[in-house]
């Protein structure tokens, strides 16, 4: 295969589609650096919190009543001897810290950025491709129980999953993640992740950059 018109790959992706995994076999195919768990190491790092604490804020959009609470403690007080990790950083902080790391990795270009609503910020740009993986739900729900293991509520976790991830890209970009006209390609699972892989490979190499 030629070198890809695009140097830049975005996948969003169904909970449970096995979207990340594909995005991990597309950016071995392509030699490209792939962004998902770095870039929530990346968090960690520069907001100097844990790991834990980064992935569980990653993607998340904070519950109005916290948002409240924080602005009324932080207003009342012009310091605080003691703050819990968890109140210094918040997903508001974690979300603008992810639309930095995806800016720097797309300006160095030969990357797969995994979610993180990387189809809105990136919009537009003539050498970024965007992808949306998605899989019936009964395909989803097995993939989560083979994954998860027993005692998982698998129908409640992909409801919950996706409803936070639109509700992050609504909140954050003003966009609804099912949008057709954020993607390029739309990419059934079900086909089975070397099949979807290719197919994304074959409309990378068909595709023409068009001016934002």
């Amino acid at each position: 295969m030629s070198e890809p018109r695009f140097s830049i790959v975005t996948v969003a992706r169904e909970y449970g589609s096995g979207g990340a995994a594909i995005a991990t076999r597309l950016a071995e195919r392509l030699g490209y650096k792939l962004l998902d768990r770095a870039l929530v190491e990346r968090i960690a790092e520069m907001a100097r919190v844990g790991h834990d604490v980064a992935r569980r804020l990653d993607e998340h959009v904070d519950p109005w009543t916290r948002r409240l609470g924080r602005a009324i403690w932080f207003g009342a007080f012009e310091t605080v001897a003691v703050v819990d990790e968890d109140d210094m950083v918040d997903a508001d902080r974690v979300a603008a810290l992810s639309g930095r790391i995806v800016q720097e990795a797309a300006a160095a270009g030969r990357c797969v950025i995994v979610g993180r609503g990387a189809q809105c910020l990136l919009r537009g740009r003539p050498d970024t491709f965007h992808v949306f993986v998605y899989a019936p739900r009964e395909e989803r729900a097995r993939r989560l129980r083979e994954r998860l293991g027993p005692g998982v509520d698998v129908e409640l976790a992909l409801d919950e999953v996706d409803r936070v991830r639109a509700a992050y890209t609504r909140r954050y970009f003003g966009e609804n993640r099912l949008d057709l006209h954020l993607y390029h390609l739309m990419v059934n699972a079900a086909l089975g992740e070397e099949a979807a892989v290719s197919t994304i490979l074959t409309a990378l190499e068909a595709g023409v950059p068009r001016p934002a």
